[in-house]
């Protein structure tokens, strides 16, 4: 008689079964319509196929196709699709590691017959046809247990399958799945068959470093989509081609913002004219708000001894993530600054501080380096060298709290003058993991007093927040502020940190009312991240279709005949330029046509101003509104009120705009 194992249901019931008893025959017990709909069963945390046998007692639950993590199943299963019929079409192609994501799969691979080119998109249409046919076989998806011995000898002829077993423990199982011709490493719990998995396509290839290792062999990552429906295959596609089409990269060339090149170094982004327009008008914006509550901007050396980062921890916890030190010819060591917290503490300590003094707020656009791997390197998101709005406030224990909710405060405006809304992001306070102690400052008593401080903080504001363990810095909590990408993904926007380690660490300190010195409490802050960072957030966000207080071309002025009226659209390029407006002035010797669309299209320019025979008698100009068919006839004063109205209300726009665009 087989062994007994007892399963607990998800009403609390318990079940004895057979070992190797199947969710499936569990599932027809209960229900045969359930069986049909159930994709997967979860005992604890690990999946099991409905044809596997359950080997261990636990808590049982069937996973049904409504539910994300059966989404994630049928994914991580197409993965397995795709690897047969690559192995049929490239008998062959190595596999590295193939991975369910949010919004599909993919698969690393490595064509190893050097006659062949790797896997191209321009093969898509016929590896999907291959799929197509093993979904009609309907091939059942079993899985079997093999001892190391065995694996290494089903997968002696694949490198990368080798490198995965002979990393695992040595006392891991091995489990494989076996799909009609195919083989494959895998944990188990993958749809019954392949005639599961119906709606699916293939939508890029890219370059991806072997276990993310830049000194490892580059593969190919072919990514791909699979839905439960057409209709949810349809709309990712969809979903796809928007994030294309908002792709900081993409638009970031066409309308000639930043460029990267590897003679100049991979990670390391020059910003064009336009780009650093952009840059510009956000950098002064933040300089005059940090400027109205009470920061005084400073400037500080992009590289320092390296003795000063020992100090902080920062060498200790992040030199994996730091340029290599620099030796100077006097033996001096010199780094690259990955933060700038430890220049900002030196001019704290410059010269003796007093109670009277606190809060010192200080502040500075920062430029950092971070050694990043070469294969993560993403346009301006992932950079080597960034600029963060930094800043850092010296207060007393006691003013911890209303600073903290002043600078929430302050990021919280600045939010609103680039149109963000309160359903754009959310609050996330992060703490340590008291389990970690190589990762975080062992001080259970600070962490405890500080996290505390956190909450009751956002507890008075009556902001909604969720905390995460593990997510804080080495030094201290901190409210990570959350947003959601345009393309789907989560970043952190902002970030506030209380820090009562540097300030032991640099022995920071302030006469109090009672003559004695006293310990200060640091806290960090970066209202918008980096430039880097934030400007792609922006591009993609407004789709490159800046606000026009954002626009590195807030007009065009085109004149429908340069000889005639060049003169006349001179004057108003230097008006509008004279009142601090970013214009420009296309004499080109194209066709008005060619010009507006260009201006349209290519600078996605707020305003474009065509100026001919009429405008010239009326002292007019004939404005074409970006988003509209609609164009207005205007007095220049009249256009110039309304232009720097639209400026003035940053991302809100003017109203006078919007009434006329509504008419």
């Amino acid at each position: 008689m087989a062994d007994l194992i007892k399963i607990t249901m998800p009403d609390g019931t318990e079940k004895e079964v057979e070992q190797n008893t199947k969710p499936i025959e569990i599932a027809e017990s209960i229900s045969p319509s359930l069986a049909k709909k159930s994709v997967v069963a979860k005992i604890d945390d690990h999946f099991v196929g409905m044809n596997e046998g359950i080997r261990f007692s636990g808590k049982f639950r069937l996973v049904t196709k409504g539910e994300d993590e059966a989404l994630k199943v049928l994914r991580h299963s197409t993965t397995h699709l795709l690897a047969q019929a690559l192995r049929r079409l490239h008998p062959k192609i190595h596999f590295g590691v193939g991975v369910a994501i949010a919004n599909g799969f993919y698969y690393d691979t490595d064509d190893s017959d050097e006659s062949e080119k790797q896997v191209a998109a321009d093969e898509f249409p016929k590896i999907e046809a291959e799929m197509k046919k093993l979904v009609q076989a309907n091939i059942p998806i079993q899985h079997q247990i093999v001892s190391r011995k065995e694996a290494l000898k089903i997968f002696a002829e694949d490198p990368y399958k080798i490198a995965l077993i002979n990393d695992f423990p040595a006392d891991q199982e091995i489990t494989i799945v076996k799909q009609g011709d195919y083989t494959d490493l895998d944990r188990g719990g993958l749809v019954p068959s392949t005639g599961w998995i119906k709606h699916f396509a293939l939508t890029s290839v890219a370059g991806a470093y072997w276990r993310g290792m830049s000194d490892n062999q580059m593969m190919q990552r072919i990514y791909g989509l699979s839905e439960w429906n057409p209709e949810n295959l349809e709309a990712q596609k969809k979903a796809l081609e928007e994030r294309k089409e908002r792709d900081h990269r993409t638009i970031g060339k066409q309308m000639e913002l930043f460029f990267t090149n590897p003679e100049i170094g991979a990670g390391l982004p020059v910003w064009l004219p336009n780009g650093a327009a952009i840059r510009r008008t956000i950098e002064d914006y933040l300089v005059e708000k940090e400027r109205q509550n009470g920061y005084m901007n400073v400037y500080t050396p992009v590289v320092s001894n390296l003795d000063l980062y020992k100090r902080s921890g920062h060498w200790d916890h992040y030199r994996d993530d730091m340029f290599p030190a620099m030796t100077a010819d006097d033996g001096e060591q010199l780094e690259l600054r990955p933060m700038n917290c430890p220049s900002h503490i030196e001019i704290f300590e410059h010269e003796p501080r007093s109670y009277r003094d606190l809060p010192y707020r200080i502040a500075e656009f920062g430029q950092m380096h971070r050694w990043e791997k070469s294969g993560a390197l993403t346009g301006l998101s992932r950079v080597r060298e960034m600029t963060l709005n930094d800043g850092h406030t010296v207060v007393a224990p006691e003013q911890v709290e209303p600073e903290f909710k002043g600078i929430l405060q302050l990021i919280r405006d600045v939010y609103h003058d680039f149109g963000f809304t309160d359903q754009d992001y959310r609050f996330r306070l992060s703490y340590r993991d008291p389990k970690n102690t190589k990762k975080y400052y062992d001080d259970d008593a600070m962490w405890e007093h500080a996290q505390a401080a956190l909450k009751r903080a956002m507890d008075d504001m009556g902001l909604d927040y969720f905390e995460a363990e593990g997510e804080a810095a080495f030094y201290g909590p901190k409210l990570d502020i959350q947003f959601k990408t345009a393309l789907g993904n989560e970043e952190t926007m902002s970030t506030i940190q209380l820090d009562f380690l540097l300030p032991e660490r640099f022995d920071m300190k302030y006469t109090g009312e009672d003559g004695k010195d006293h310990r200060p409490v640091l806290i960090h802050r970066g209202v918008v991240g980096t430039m880097e960072r934030f400007v792609a957030f922006l591009i993609e966000k407004y789709k490159g279709q800046f606000p026009t207080w954002l626009a590195p071309v807030q007009a065009v002025v085109i004149p429908v005949n340069y000889g005639a009226h060049g003169d006349y659209a001179r004057n108003i390029y230097s008006k509008l330029m004279k009142d601090g407006r970013r214009i420009k002035l296309d004499n080109r010797d194209e066709k008005l046509g060619y010009l507006i669309r260009d201006a349209q299209v290519n600078l996605k320019t707020p305003y474009i101003l065509v100026v001919g025979d009429q405008e010239l008698r009326d002292n007019s100009v004939t404005v074409r509104f970006r988003g509209s068919d609609q164009t207005k006839e205007m007095k220049i004063d009249e256009f110039e009120e309304m232009i720097n109205d639209d400026v003035a209300n940053y991302s809100k726009g003017s109203e006078k705009v919007r009434e006329m665009l509504n008419k």
